[in-house]
């Protein structure tokens, strides 16, 4: 492996490493401890306006390289992942306040979608369709978007922004990554600098480090973006929707938004089996994972024994530095989201449900919170969460707990405890989610498989056969092989 990447408060515009042009700076800090990480100059209009142009210089000679060249960049930067694991890793506590078990994770899940994206050049297939018209031949060419815009979010940025990227590059496609401004290193330009080191040609990834207030609406509006594929709020998400549906040029959009993951608790579950399953959907990075539990649906007849043993299971988690091997629950973002999180734990006071976990808040450590006899009207349960606090209902039955299930208007993930599986498998299909998984946590994501939400979490499906879908179009190309009559 080669020297630790330096030169990070740099982002990398139109092939060229610089500070952006923005009279702002931004100072990215460890949420930890609040130690200055480094201080970036940020992007504003020209930036950005010389990073798409760029991408879209560069874009037509990358797709029309061989699939076997793509294949073999994907497969070097796989082999950087490997080769700068402990280097990534460090970088995924110190600016995410990942505990290690979580930066481990993201790690495999950003390799593991590269790894998938290195298969996708040769998996793309066009087709020939018979005519009515005698003497034509039907062609179906499947080819690149152009310019794929990204932007990701700060709590997984590493695996967020990777999932678009790797399989956009790969089918041959150029990118402009904007991250979050918590999370711009990991979020965006640690991938930057593996790219290059992989040898990916100069122009064809950009990052531009810049505050929405600036540049967001003008990175969605842009001309040369064909598609944009963002990951976020569900607010964000609308107001990016309308901009690519209605404004000046149309172009086609990838939103993963918010979620509110039931799991739900049959009367028949392995009740030890599904408190390690909640704890650990929930708990895992502090809550702040778009799948995360955020309501637990037991059924009534096992209420009481689920409630004493995962109280008990919560209590035993540790709390604090998140490089310790022995950490759960580090710190949230930034003060703003532990700011938020102290209004939604006094909410659910006021509403009247029954605090059955408490700690003391210590800078942006929020210790785990747990709610009992919570109702579907409760903020608690209305909205998402994201962060260590959750509140549990009541289900009178099965039918009772399905429709608690429901009652909100995001479908991410979701999740069903039963020693039935049949049964589970039945309930899973009623619950409207673009994913739930029997006898598991929501928190789950595999390169290969669809993933994306129904409802308000979102539009279209990330990683496998589903990534090639999106970020690629068709093109009907005819051929009239004989001389046509026309009737005029």
């Amino acid at each position: 492996m080669g020297t630790a990447y330096c030169d990070l408060q740099l982002q990398p515009i139109a092939g060229e490493w610089r500070e952006g042009s923005s009279e702002r700076r931004v100072e990215v800090t460890n949420p930890y401890d609040g130690s200055a990480l480094l201080d970036i100059r940020l992007a504003d209009h020209s930036d950005l306006d010389a990073a798409y142009l760029a991408a879209e210089r560069a874009q037509s000679e990358w797709a029309a390289t061989s699939p076997t060249e793509r294949s073999a960049l994907l497969q070097r930067v796989v082999g950087i992942f490997d080769a700068r694991k402990e280097e990534i890793i460090d970088w995924l506590i110190r600016e995410s306040g990942s505990t290690r078990l979580k930066a481990n994770v993201e790690w495999g899940a950003a390799r593991g979608i590269t790894q998938e994206a290195a298969s996708m050049p040769g998996r793309v297939h066009g087709m020939t369709l018979a005519s009515n018209v005698p003497g034509k031949e039907n062609r179906i060419y499947r080819k690149p978007l152009g310019v794929v815009g990204v932007i990701s979010p700060w709590n997984f940025p590493l695996h967020l922004s990777q999932r678009s990227v790797a399989p956009a590059l790969a089918l041959g496609n150029a990118v402009v990554i904007k991250p979050a401004s918590d999370t711009p290193v990991t979020g965006g330009l640690l991938l930057a600098r593996i790219f290059e080191e992989a040898g990916l040609p100069r122009g064809l990834l950009s990052v531009v480090v810049g505050a929405g207030s600036e540049i967001g609406d003008a990175f969605v509006e842009h001309r040369v973006p064909r598609m944009i594929s963002f990951t976020g709020s569900t607010p964000v998400g609308r107001r990016i929707g309308r901009i690519c549906s209605g404004g000046e040029h149309i172009k086609k959009v990838a939103l993963e938004l918010g979620g509110n993951s039931p799991f739900v608790v049959l009367d028949d579950a392995d009740l030890d089996q599904a408190v390690n399953a909640a704890a650990m959907g929930k708990f895992l990075h502090q809550g702040q994972i778009c799948m995360a539990v955020n309501r637990i649906i037991v059924d009534e007849s096992r209420y009481d024994d689920f409630v004493e043993r995962f109280v008990a299971k919560v209590k035993g988690l540790a709390v604090g530095d998140p490089d310790d091997m022995a950490t759960v629950v580090g710190p949230v973002i930034n003060d703003k989201q532990r700011e938020g999180l102290e209004a939604k734990i006094a909410t659910a006071r006021e509403e009247g449900a029954t605090v059955l976990l408490e700690g003391e808040i210590d800078g942006q450590l929020v210790p785990p919170h747990v709610f009992g006899d919570v109702t579907p009207d409760m903020e608690i349960s209305r909205e998402e969460i994201f962060g260590p606090l959750v509140g549990i209902q009541k289900a009178r039955d099965e039918a009772h707990a399905l429709t608690l299930a429901n009652s909100s208007e995001y479908g991410l993930s979701s999740a069903v405890f039963t020693a039935d599986l049949a049964r589970g498998a039945r309930f899973a299909q009623g619950i409207q989610a673009g994913m739930t998984h029997v006898n598991d946590m929501p928190v789950n994501d595999e390169a290969h498989v669809a993933f994306g939400g129904e409802k308000n979490s979102g539009l279209g499906r990330f990683n496998g056969d589903w990534a090639i879908e999106e970020y690629t179009t068709d093109q009907w190309v005819s051929v009239q092989h004989t001389p046509r009559g026309y009737p005029f």
